[in-house]
């Protein structure tokens, strides 16, 4: 790691750093890591049309088949172009983050029970309900704390069921696992996440497990915020890879809930999704009140606590 960039990362994890080999032979093991990451995606992607144009050998309409292929070139392409872009993405990360290897160490000895970081406040029983309004209709979120909790590498998570429906039908429903440290920082360890579509269950993308499959969990709100720290809330190649960073912390917000002053700000971005970017506000003693999509400007809004 290199200076400035050292130091950042220190402060950003909130959490102790060992000189690394990274640190000590100069190694890249962040770009090799985006490297590696990106020549997956491409034979992914290859091996993805390999199988879809499998499935229009048993067209039997000429015509319809010729379309088929067609269609699985093009996804392929699109899919190549994607795998770049993503590659672009986490390369770009590097340089904030630095060389060096992501693999904080979980000691279960360091957490201690419950949550009451002032910007992610978690109180079994609390339910945070957000509403947002868009060309598709009335998006209706309801996060619920609950009394459950699950251990994961040794450390005892709460656990958060988290319900979204379009217009009266669910969309998603996941249940997502926090700890808190004894800093202060609040790590993200994991989520099932459920995905409907007209009611059906059609996949769980996105889901983790901390310790599953290398996965390994993140800060999803630090102690000691600072505006420009940048750290990662999740960390499952090619699956989870969610990235936050601090733009403010003296923001004020007006949602239906109340009027806020004081507030931090963040722009949560995916190298997955180099494009979808969001900026989430947070109160503290509250929590999330507002997130805004770059893209659509689509305002996601507290409006109860109950």
């Amino acid at each position: 790691m290199k200076g400035a960039s050292a130091q950042r990362a220190k402060r950003v994890m909130g959490v102790g750093i060992m000189m690394t080999a990274a640190a000590i032979y100069g190694e890249e093991i962040c770009t090799d890591t985006s490297e590696d990451v990106r020549d997956s995606c491409r034979q992914q992607a290859r091996a993805d049309f390999y199988l879809e144009s499998a499935k229009c050998e048993n067209i039997m309409d000429a015509e319809a088949r010729r379309a088929c292929k067609q269609e699985a070139r093009a996804a392929r392409m699109e899919q190549l172009e994607d795998c770049d872009d993503q590659f672009e993405a986490r390369k770009d990360l590097c340089e904030v983050l630095g060389a060096d290897a992501y693999d904080p160490g979980i000691d279960p000895s360091d957490f201690v029970a419950g949550v009451d970081n002032p910007y992610f406040p978690l109180t079994p029983g609390t339910t945070y309900v957000y509403e947002q309004h868009d060309d598709e209709g009335v998006e209706h979120q309801e996060l619920t704390v609950t009394h459950d909790t699950r251990v994961i590498l040794g450390v005892t998570c709460i656990q958060v069921h988290d319900v979204v429906a379009l217009n009266g039908v669910v969309i998603e429903d996941t249940l997502d696992w926090y700890a808190q440290d004894a800093r202060g920082n609040v790590w993200y360890f994991g989520e099932i996440a459920m995905n409907f579509d007209d009611g059906w269950l059609t996949d769980v993308d996105g889901s983790w497990i901390g310790g599953v499959h290398r996965a390994k969990p993140g800060i999803i709100m630090q102690a000691d915020a600072q505006t420009g720290n940048v750290y990662r809330q999740e960390f499952d190649l090619g699956n989870a890879e969610d990235v936050a960073g601090v733009l403010s912390l003296i923001e004020s917000v007006d949602v239906p809930y109340a009027h806020f002053d004081g507030c931090m700000l963040t722009e949560d971005y995916t190298p997955i999704e180099p494009d979808a970017r969001e900026h989430k506000f947070y109160a503290s003693g509250i929590g999330q009140v507002l997130t805004i999509n770059l893209q659509t400007g689509a305002r996601l809004e507290l409006i109860d606590i109950r």
